[in-house]
This record gives structure tokens, C-alpha cells and sequence, in this order.
């Protein structure tokens, strides 16, 4: 199918349209946001003398809407730039556009009536070919379209984002009886590669798949709280990370959704699902939250709903939580027991689930009576709403953050054993699970990256082969390992390029992973193509072993502190000086060392959540692996002449590494001169692997050849003095601590270039030179040990 999308338009501009739009932006597509004409005008606007003809009145909830994706936390738009891309509209004035676009996405009210209204308008301008869908969650998708044409139905689907669109990688893509299989197969490649999703394919049953489990699994949990007698904080401290679940866990988690929109979902099941049976009961809507969203409790957005935050008398805040006998706050306690400390200290979401589950407190009980109802239900559910495993449990993992889905969780804590025990509990089991058991197997998946899973109709299913989405995990596991240690391993992707993963604690870059970089320069210089640099971590790199570091400065062992600097600096010019391609991949956090470890490289592959900074001085430190440096580089590669002046370059760098600036996405490297030409943006993580091999034989194939060092053009004293006075009037302003200047001093005559006159050309050892000596004049600070020890111990930095 030969087709594209290089436009298109969203049908209502609320919450959820509005945010659709902006990740349509950010996918770099053009985009109409269209809603209805108001009818009436603003106080603000009578005054300002416009009219019901005015454009501005008649686009107005479009505009509005714009406005707050503008000022939303968390930022719906990569960088707020990308707004240019959406034109604000009304269906009245710009109807006749809608012909102009390759995809039409509808996102009105959840009325059936109304919907059904627009369909029937949409098809007198409906230019064939257009695709159409619904971002409805829960609505069916062939009785909203059932009046229209067979042209129409057949361009027709369910796209239902989850919200924040940018943020939640779900996205469940729901055919229609009429939809062409072929679009369908499209659609889903279009969602994968060009906005970042994670597609399943749901089945046009109500709320799909992951509201259908998630709804339930709430609604148990709820009803167990309620016989069990537990607290709020109780069976969040339970269904937390203990159970493989986020750290908004229930009802944390209700909040941030809000009630109202949760007691929605679960109503709309209620209604659709048959009479007299126990699915039916079990969407039945709790009193408790019946009464909660008649007093307006409806969460986050109300101020309070099953927590309340509120003001102490020390002035900070205090989190108090619902007590569901007298709906009455108190403040939140801290949960422990045996089983929940042995899921703490268990390292892994299978070895965590596993030890809460195989406590003997109460606690243990509490998880079980809450997993076991909702195996069983994912159970029956498997050929209604979804005819495999995999789609119920990518939806719950990539939906609802579970870490685990039902059926891999269920193969975690073993199909044999829990079937005997939910036996000897009287509980009736799915009659196919029993069959599947019975019939020798003893999982649903049988490893699952390179064999296959269970499906509907009682067979298993080769898992299909994604070329684009590598695994290091599943590398490991075929023995691709060529050499690794405690910190890094080097891996054979195939094709004679290999890739350098960290993993380490956090992936902080200590002696081990230098090791490595070391020993991967030299194996890859005598034998492979070309070198990637990415991990499967839940953040790429989040810096250099801040520990080690601290424990040589408290001890005066100045001389190791030197080693570990010139160590961590020879690394790096020598990974830039390898004579094979270099590509780094990074994503989420990238900070400090990290961003060292990929400034190096010939391209950078920034994923499209990609939060990437020097952040050194948080710590009292500046960047002393070569991050000075390499930004002073890129300074000076800025001049197209010798005479051109940098100073104003120079003082933004100076900026951004001075207030620890931190990119809010992967195309905001680019604002913050960390992205250069050569470097992009991918904008599906599962796919930057693959992208970047794809670039080292790129790079291999066009017969690469290693720049030559170039020589940096620095500014000298005058140009020092200039950030320097920058940097005294945020102190005399009461902005910048006294410590904060010293740094911020350092870091100036590091960039500047010491005490070199402007203009001279300096090398990168020069540079690397200065880096040092400013980095031990710093480490030997108390206030910046001070705040290595607060980093450490809390997880944030200390302004001191």
C-alpha cells in the first residue's frame, strides 16, 4: 500500500484532542485542530469589539486549547516551537480542509449520537483515500460508522491514544468489521516508527483491552481492600513496585486519572456486558467513589481525592490519605512487613512479585487475593477481546506501566502451582488453561524473543521476527556476548558491528565500564566495522560514580582523584579517536559522564525522550571527561572566520553548563547546542538500536575516514571576564550561592580557555588540562563534598 500521512486534522480540541494534535506536531506532521463555534462572546472579547463573525471568537476553543498545551506540566510538545505546526480552526469556517489531509482523527465527546452526527457530515467531504478514525475508549467502532458508506468503512478504524499521548506508549488500534486489512497493517508499522507507539490490536469490545483488565483489576483490588479491611496506604504499599506496578500504584493512580473519568470507564462496561453475571457485579461501581465524585473528591484535579495534600505547620507539605469508614483525612502512614521488605530487597519486578507473593503476612494474602482474579479474568477474555497474550500484555505494560502483563506474570510465579492452589481455594479456573496445563505445557510463552506464545484456539505462535527492534537481552541469550565485566559487556549485533552496553548500577560510568570502552576500541579497531553505544537500562547513563569519587576526596588521596579524572578523559579521546564509525544511542536520562560518553561519537541518535545535560555543577564540580572541551569545540567550529565573533555562542554554552541544564527531550538538545547537524531524533525507542547499526554501515559503507583533530579557538581573558561578570551579577542579584560563583568562575576560564590570549588555537589536551585542574581544585571544596554527600543520600541536589 503506497500511501503517507504528511497532514492531517483533529476533530475537538479538548484534553485529549488538543494533546493528540501536539504529538502529531511533534512526529514533525502538520495538523489541523478544529472544534466547535462558540455561541456566544467573551466578556474579554465584547470589550475588544469583535463579534459572533470574528475569527478570533469563532476559532476561539481551538486558540484556547493551543494556549494550554503552551503551559501544561508535563509538556505535550517536545519543544514549544513545534505549536507552528497545528493550525487552529472551527468545523464551520475550515470543514472544507478536511479534504486536504491524509488522516482525520475524531476525539468529541463519548456520545454515540454525536458522533454518529459527524461521521455522516464528514462523509460529504471526505476525499477517498483519507484515513478516519476514532480516538474513542470505549464506544463501538462499528456502530459509530455503521450509516456511512463501504468507501468510508473501509478507511475507517479505533486509534485510541492513551493520555498524555507524548508520554503513554499504548496505542490500541481497533478494525472495524469493514476496515481494510491492509490499512490496518499500515497503520500499525505508521504508529510504531513515525510516532513512537507501542500498537496493539484490540477487538471492538468495550473499552478494548487495557481500560477492560485495568477497570477490573481496580475494581477487585477495591472489593478486597473492602472485605480485608485495609487502609489506602495498605494496599498501595501492596500494589506498588512489589507487584510490578507503578509508584502511583491504586490509588495514587486514580488520582492522577480521576475519579470521575475512572467511574466513567467502569460504567460504560457495566452497561455493555451481560445481565445476571458475574462480570456484570464485578463493574459495579463502588459507593465509596459513587460518594467521592458527588462531593467533587475527584483527585489531582479537584485537590484531594482518595490523598490530600496540605500545608504543615513547618510550612511543608503533608500528604494525608482517605479513611474510607469515616471519608475522613489523616496523615499518610509508612506500610511495612516481612514479605513487603523481601519484594524491596529483591532486585528485578520477577524477583520482587515473586517474594511478596511468597510471604506468609497479611500482606502476601492482600497481593494474591488481588493477582488471582485478574489472571482468571485476562483468562476469559482471551479471544473476545484480543486473540493472543502478547496484545493483553503489552496493553497492561504499555497502558498501565505494568512491568509485567498477566500472562508473564503468571508464567513468573508458575501456571502448575498457582492453578493448585487457586484449587484447593475453590476457585473456578478458565476450562482451556486447565486443558493447556494437562496437555504438558507449563507457561504461556516459551522464550519468548525467539520462540513463541500461546494464542487463541489452544496453539502456540512463532513470535514474529522485528528486524527494526534489537534486543540486547535476547543477544545475551544466543551468546553474543563477545567480552564484558561488571559495568559493560560488549555484544555482536550482527553484520560486524558491535554495541558497548552499560550496566551497572544506574549505569554510572565507574573504572569497569572505562575498562571496557578501552578494551571495545581496541577489539573493534582490530576486528568489527564499527561500535554502538546503548543499553536496555532504564536510563542510559546517569553520570560517573559519584561514590568513588567522594570516598578518594574525604580520604585526601588527591593523586587517585587525578588518576580517575585522566583515566576517565584518556577513555573518551580515545573512543574519539577510534578509526571506525562511532554511534551513540541514548534515551531518558543522559547526564553528566553519560553525555561525555556520547559527545565522542560521529552521530548521536537521541531518543525522542531523551533528557540529556552536563549537570556537574549540581555537585560543586564542572565537566571534567571532556565536556568542557568538546563544547568549547563546537564554539570555535561555529566561526566562519577568524575574525567572526563567538562571544555570544560562548555565553550560552557557558549558561548551560553553568545552571546544570537539562534537555526536555530529544529535540531540545538542539536549543541547548548539544545536537549537532549529523545527529537526529528517533522517535521510537525499541527502534535506536537498529537505527544506529544502520548508521555505523552507513557511515562504513561511504568509506569513513577519521577527522583529523582540529585545533580549538578560545577567547581568552576578555572573553572569560565577560561570563565571569554574567556570573557576579545572578550573585548580587541573591540568585547564585557563593559556592555557585566559584564554580561558575572556573568553569568561565575553562571555556575561555585559561590564560591563553583570544584567538589562539589550543588542543584538546590543552583543554582537558584545564578541565582538571579545575575539577581537583573543586573536589578539594568542603561545600562541594557537601553536596556530593546530599546528592548521594537524597536523590537531588543541595544549594549550598
Amino acid at each position: 500500500m503506497t500511501r503517507g500521512i504528511r497532514k492531517a486534522a483533529v476533530l475537538g480540541s479538548g484534553v485529549m484532542g488538543a494533546a493528540i494534535a501536539a504529538h502529531l506536531a511533534n512526529a514533525g506532521i502538520a495538523c489541523l485542530l478544529l472544534d466547535m463555534v462558540p455561541t456566544a462572546c467573551s466578556k474579554e472579547e465584547e470589550a475588544a469589539g469583535l463579534d459572533l463573525q470574528s475569527a478570533k471568537v469563532r476559532n476561539r476553543l481551538a486558540s484556547q486549547a493551543m494556549e494550554r498545551l503552551k503551559k501544561t506540566n508535563p509538556a505535550p510538545l517536545f519543544v514549544p516551537a513545534f505549536a507552528d505546526r497545528i493550525t487552529p480552526g472551527n468545523i464551520e469556517d475550515h470543514w472544507e480542509r478536511l479534504g486536504e489531509v491524509d488522516w482525520i482523527i475524531e476525539a468529541v465527546t463519548e456520545s454515540l449520537p454525536i458522533k454518529k452526527s459527524l461521521y455522516a457530515r464528514l462523509e460529504e467531504v471526505w476525499k477517498p483515500g483519507t484515513i478516519v478514525s476514532s480516538n474513542t475508549s470505549g464506544i463501538s467502532i462499528r456502530e459509530m460508522i455503521e450509516d456511512c458508506g463501504e468507501a468510508l468503512r473501509a478507511h475507517f478504524l479505533g486509534t485510541h491514544f492513551f493520555n498524555p499521548p507524548r508520554y503513554m506508549k499504548l496505542l490500541e488500534l481497533v478494525p472495524g468489521p469493514d476496515t481494510d486489512p491492509e490499512l490496518l497493517v499500515w497503520m500499525k508499522h505508521f504508529a510504531e516508527k513515525k510516532l513512537g507507539k507501542g500498537v496493539v490490536v484490540a477487538k471492538d469490545t468495550p473499552n478494548f483491552i487495557a481500560n477492560r483488565i485495568g477497570t477490573y483489576g481496580l475494581l477487585v483490588t477495591l472489593q478486597e481492600m473492602e472485605r480485608g479491611g485495609f487502609t489506602v496506604e495498605e494496599v498501595d504499599a501492596v500494589t506498588g513496585p512489589a507487584l510490578g506496578r507503578p509508584k502511583s500504584a491504586t490509588f495514587r493512580t486514580l488520582d492522577l486519572v480521576g475519579l470521575d473519568t475512572f467511574v466513567h470507564v467502569a460504567v460504560n462496561v457495566h452497561a455493555s456486558v451481560p445481565e445476571d453475571t458475574a462480570e456484570k457485579a464485578a463493574f459495579q461501581t463502588p459507593g465509596v467513589l459513587t460518594e467521592l465524585v458527588r462531593r467533587g473528591w475527584i483527585g489531582e484535579k479537584s485537590g484531594q481525592g482518595f490523598y490530600k495534600k496540605v500545608k504543615g505547620a513547618n510550612g511543608k507539605s503533608d500528604i494525608l490519605a482517605l479513611q474510607l469508614d469515616t471519608l475522613a483525612y489523616e496523615p499518610s502512614r509508612k506500610i511495612t512487613s516481612g514479605s513487603l521488605e523481601a519484594a524491596k530487597s529483591a532486585k528485578g519486578a520477577r524477583n520482587r512479585i515473586k517474594a511478596l507473593l511468597g510471604g506468609h503476612d497479611k500482606y502476601a494474602d492482600l497481593a494474591w487475593n488481588i493477582v488471582k482474579p485478574v489472571l482468571i479474568y485476562a483468562a476469559e477474555k482471551i479471544g473476545e477481546i484480543a486473540d493472543t497474550v502478547v496484545e493483553i500484555d503489552d496493553a497492561m505494560k504499555w497502558g498501565f506501566n505494568w512491568d509485567l502483563g498477566p500472562f508473564e506474570l503468571w508464567d513468573v510465579i508458575g501456571v502448575k502451582a498457582s492453578l493448585a492452589r487457586m484449587e484447593a481455594e475453590g476457585t473456578k479456573v478458565p476450562a482451556w488453561v486447565q486443558a493447556w496445563i494437562d496437555e504438558g505445557n507449563e507457561t504461556f510463552y516459551t522464550q519468548r524473543e525467539t520462540t513463541g506464545f500461546y494464542v487463541h484456539q489452544q496453539a502456540w505462535k512463532p513470535m514474529e521476527i522485528q528486524p527494526e527492534q534489537i534486543s540486547l537481552a535476547s543477544l545475551k541469550q544466543q551468546n553474543k556476548i563477545i567480552k564484558g565485566n561488571t559495568g559493560a559487556s560488549l555484544i555482536d549485533l550482527g553484520d560486524d558491528v558491535v554495541c558497548l552496553e552499560f550496566h551497572s548500577p544506574n549505569n554510572a560510568i565507574g573504572v569497569d565500564i572505562l575498562t571496557m570502552i578501552q578494551q571495545s576500541v581496541d577489539e573493534v579497531r582490530r576486528n568489527w566495522r564499527g561500535l554502538v553505544l546503548a543499553n536496555e537500562g532504564r536510563n542510559f547513563c546517569v553520570g560517573a560514580n559519584l561514590m568513588l569519587l567522594l570516598m578518594e576526596a574525604q580520604d585526601g588521596e588527591w593523586d587517585e582523584v587525578d588518576h580517575i579524572i585522566r583515566t576517565f578523559q584518556n577513555t573518551m579521546l580515545k573512543l574519539k579517536r577510534l578509526e571506525k564509525p562511532v554511534v551513540a544511542a541514548p534515551h531518558r536520562m543522559t547526564l553528566g559522564g553519560g553525555v561525555e560518553a556520547c559527545m565522542p561519537a560521529d552521530r548521536i541518535l537521541f531518543s525522542a525522550e531523551t533528557y540529556f545535560g552536563l549537570v556537574e555543577t549540581g555537585v560543586g564540580l564542572i565537566p571534567a571527561g571532556g565536556g568542557c572541551k568538546e563544547m568549547a569545540l563546537r564554539v570555535s567550529q561555529s566561526a566562519g572566520s577568524a575574525d567572526e565573533d563567538v562571544q555570544p555562542f560562548l555565553n550560552k554554552i557557558f549558561e548551560t553548563i553553568a545552571m546544570a541544564k537539562v534537555s526536555t527531550s530529544g529535540e531540545d538538545t538542539r536549543n541547548l547546542h548539544y545536537m549537532r547537524a549529523q545527529d537526529r531524533v528517533i522517535m521510537n525507542p525499541d527502534y535506536r538500536i537498529y537505527e544506529a547499526k544502520q548508521a555505523v554501515l552507513a557511515l562504513d559503507r561511504d568509506g569513513y575516514v577519521l577527522p583529523e583533530e582540529e585545533l580549538i579557538r578560545v577567547v581568552g581573558e576578555d572573553g572569560r571576564a565577560v561570563m565571569q561578570l554574567g556570573a557576579l551579577q545572578l550573585y548580587q542579584g541573591g540568585y547564585i550561592s557563593d559556592h555557585d560563583l566559584l564554580i561558575a568562575r572556573k568553569l568561565a576560564h575553562v571555556l575561555a580557555g585559561g590564560n591563553a590570549p583570544a584567538g589562539t588555537r589550543v588542543t584538546e589536551q590543552y583543554m582537558l588540562d584545564l578541565e582538571r585542574e579545575a575539577f581537583l581544585s573543586l573536589t578539594g571544596e568542603p561545600k562541594t563534598l557537601q553536596r556530593i554527600q546530599h546528592t548521594l543520600a537524597k536523590g537531588k541536589p543541595l544549594r549550598n
